[in-house]
């Protein structure tokens, strides 16, 4: 069973303009107004809550050197959207966390770490592996999530409460960037497989599934974290950095269809309604994900978690 959980954080985008705040953080009620949850709840889903993050400040030129955006607020968020989605997934549920940005995936990557395990298939039109090691211009945790998923950024958020790394990058896929996306190359060293849009584009969702579970340690019990703006900006102009050269509509149904029956769970994440005011796009994200997350967890079987969040 399916288990709907709010996570609004815009914690990790950088601001739209200086002194304002991203929009991500109304996604989940604009996916409501859509007819998201009627549709899930016609499926048997089930609400999991919110889990509310604080205040998003945008502190460019104030914050301590070494740090990101909003840094405090999102380890704070990760730890108790973690709480949430260990009791989902102890209780037999799969969630699924409609973002708010992809900082969420730090969570996420703790609830997976202390409940059992298993591995991140990461659906984004970036590679998201931006950090320390490869850049000088780190700070949006929102184009740095792989990169402390799997323990590549500063221990502050990839070894929170020292539990690095919350997914083995030997069990970490990417499908998604663009060609010429800056890290691919470095992403392709660090985890088990990279497959850019245009390969997907070519032979299909469901070929690029069978890649991502052909890989020891992902033939089941991962993590999908969604971007949508792993579609073309054709599709899908309301995230705040569209790339051409993304997934149809159809392309990602089809991925998200063959892998998500072996998911624990999922995050959709960067759908932005500031920039969708007549909610035509708001629609989109709301049939791709019924469609393409309906079967959620459906084959994952019954193994029960190791430990609470906070052990190792």
């Amino acid at each position: 069973m399916v288990a709907v959980v709010s996570a609004p954080t815009n914690l990790g985008l950088r601001p739209p303009v200086p002194g304002g705040v991203p929009g991500a953080a109304k996604a989940p009620e604009a996916l409501r107004e859509a007819g998201l949850h009627r549709l899930l709840h016609a499926r048997g889903a089930v609400d999991g809550g919110v889990v509310l993050p604080g205040r998003y400040v945008d502190d460019d030129g104030r914050r301590a050197v070494g740090t990101v955006r909003n840094q405090v607020a999102i380890i704070d968020h990760a730890r108790r959207l973690a709480h949430r989605l260990f009791e989902i997934r102890e209780s037999g549920q799969s969630p699924l966390v409609l973002g708010g940005d992809c900082s969420l995936l730090i969570g996420a990557g703790l609830a997976t770490r202390v409940s059992g395990g298993g591995g991140l298939v990461h659906i984004d039109g970036h590679t998201d592996f931006r950090h320390p090691g490869n850049s000088d211009g780190v700070g949006s945790v929102a184009g740095e999530d792989l990169a402390a998923a799997v323990g590549a950024h500063s221990p502050a958020l990839s070894d929170i409460d020292g539990l690095a790394p919350y997914f083995a990058p030997a069990r970490t896929a990417h499908i998604g960037c663009r060609y010429g996306d800056p890290h691919e190359e470095e992403l392709r060293r660090t985890i088990a497989l990279v497959a850019p849009a245009d390969e997907v584009i070519l032979h299909g969702g469901a070929r690029a599934a069978s890649r991502v579970r052909a890989v020891d340690g992902l033939e089941s019990g991962y993590w999908i974290q969604v971007d949508v703006d792993v579609l073309d900006p054709s599709h899908m102009p309301a995230v705040d950095s569209p790339d051409p050269g993304g997934l149809s509509p159809d392309e990602l149904i089809g991925l998200l269809a063959a892998l998500a029956p072996h998911a624990w769970g999922a995050s959709v994440t960067v759908f932005d309604p500031d920039l969708d005011p007549d909610g035509v796009h708001a629609r989109t994200v709301a049939g791709i994900v019924a469609e393409g997350l309906a079967d959620l967890g459906a084959e994952i079987g019954d193994d029960a978690p190791i430990s609470a969040p906070g052990a190792r």
